[in-house]
Parts: C-alpha cells; structure tokens; sequence
C-alpha cells in the first residue's frame, strides 16, 4: 500500500476508483465525501471506507443523481461488509441483471450492476449476487436453458466489468500477488474476484488470465517475484500431465489453488488448498 498499511494516498485512491485526483479533492471539499487523516510528513492517506463512498458516488451517478445527491446518500452510514444481506430493492436489481443478459441488454445489464453497487458493498454484491448468479448460469447452460451465447454474453459482461473494478490493482507497495488459470482452465471470474478481494486487502496483483502455459507462468515469477501465486484449478480439469512443472514451481515460490479442484488431485505437489468462495479465500490468505 501506498505510505502506510492500510491507505492509500489519493493517486492510488484515484486509480483504484477510476476517478482522478481533481475529482476527488473537489468531492472532498464540497460534499465531505471523504474523510482522509494525516501521515507523519502530511500527505493525505484515505481508507477502504474513503473508497467505498468514491464508488457508490460514482454507481449512484451514473443512475441520474447529481453529485451532491450521490454524494449525501453515499455518505449515509452502510451495514458491515461482513454478513451484510441484499434486501428487496437489491433481490429485484439482481433478477433484473439475470434478465438483462439473457436477452443481450448490454445497457440494462450494466445499470442493473450500478444498482447494486449503489446499494451494497462491492464484496457482498460479489458474494451474494454475482457467484451465485454465475453458478445458476452455469446450471441453465448444462440443462440447456440458456445458449452458449447467452453465457458467453453474460460471462464477458461481468468480467468487464470486475476487471474495470480492479483498475489499478497491481499499483501500492503491498505484497505482490500473481494470479492465473493454468492450461485448460478457462475459468477466471471467481479468480479475478478473488483478486480484487485481496487487493482490497493490501495485495497487489499480476493478473495473467486464461489458459496459461506453465513455462509462462515460471517467466512471470521470475518477473514479477510474487510472495504467492494463486490458481484457479476447476474440478476436471486436466492438470495430471503437469504435477512435475508444479511441483518445481512450489518450490521456488508459494502456491495455493482454488476453484474446485479436489484435494487428492494435488497430492505431494506442495501446494495450498484455498477454502471457501473466493472472498473467503481472499481473506484466508490477508488473515
């Protein structure tokens, strides 16, 4: 993190919200939108909460409201993170994203999104509304429901829109965070969620994606000198013909894998099994 563990200076701030610091002083001075403190040298350092207000401003403008306006509701003291439940206004932002993207709705999709980041934190609408929607998809497509591409639709929508989130992840002066699917494994959205967990967090983020080959995962630890490398290894995916470049590279560098992958599969290969929805797994690893 940028000067002191636990905030961020307002460029970093500007970055992660994708905003800029013009715009977040002006914020700060009209609406006390933002609460900074002091580091010992006198730069403003702003917390997770400053960040949390930048982007519901931000989701609540981009439903009509003026900035003032936005600015005074998302000044209103939210529930905790922790534990925090969507309630009716959010259940119906939701059935409005599934219906959205089923019929292509790119615009209503993404207001549906601003909804619910207006209304909760970024980590519940990930946890209570985008994993589970995501893993209904998944169901729908199985039995049929849905098309392949109406999931593949729905599939690059969120993940343009969580990658726009994680603008700026991989800035700060945390521990350094190297993330990627190995060969075969298509499936990043909870990967890229986890991410922005951790970067949340203090981490930051090498984010290499899709399908990459195990030589280029070993270039970017030489590279990048993560403190851990994270996979996301879904149940069925075939890793059996790399257990040996695996278990090499754990050698070399911690690395815990996700994603569903049963923990037989990764016998004696020396890596960590992360528990839990990728916000947990997030967590597990920040303590």
């Amino acid at each position: 993190m940028s000067a002191q563990a636990g905030y961020l200076r307002i460029g970093e701030l500007a970055r992660r919200t994708g905003t800029s610091p013009e715009l977040l002083r002006a914020w700060e001075q009209r609406y006390g939108l933002l609460r900074p403190t002091r580091s010992e040298g006198g730069f403003r350092l702003y917390a997770d909460q400053d960040e949390a207000r930048v982007l519901r401003t931000k989701a609540l403008i981009t439903q009509g409201l003026s900035a003032a306006e936005a600015a005074r509701r998302a000044l209103v003291p939210e529930g905790p993170e922790t534990g925090e439940e969507p309630g009716p206004v959010a259940d119906d932002l939701a059935t409005g994203l599934r219906e959205a993207l089923d019929r292509f709705d790119e615009d209503g999709a993404n207001r549906a999104i601003d909804g619910l980041l207006a209304a909760l934190s970024l980590e519940t609408v990930m946890q209570q509304v985008l994993l589970p929607y995501l893993h209904l998809l998944g169901d729908r497509w199985a039995s049929g429901e849905v098309t392949v591409a109406q999931e593949h639709f729905a599939s690059s929508l969120i993940r343009g829109r969580l990658l726009g989130l994680a603008r700026g992840w991989g800035a700060g002066r945390g521990p350094s965070l190297l993330l990627a699917c190995p060969p075969g494994e298509e499936h990043d959205l909870g990967l890229i969620m986890f991410g922005i967990a951790a970067w949340r967090r203090g981490w930051r983020v090498t984010y290499l994606g899709q399908d990459t080959p195990l030589d280029t995962i070993e270039q970017a630890v030489d590279a990048v000198e993560p403190a851990l490398v994270v996979l996301a290894v879904a149940e069925g995916t075939p890793i059996a013909s790399h257990t040996h470049a695996l278990r090499m590279l754990a050698r070399r560098v911690p690395i815990a894998v996700g994603g569903g992958i049963r923990p037989e599969e990764t016998t004696g290969l020396g890596l960590r099994m992360l528990e839990g929805d990728p916000v947990e797994a997030a967590r597990s690893i920040t303590g």
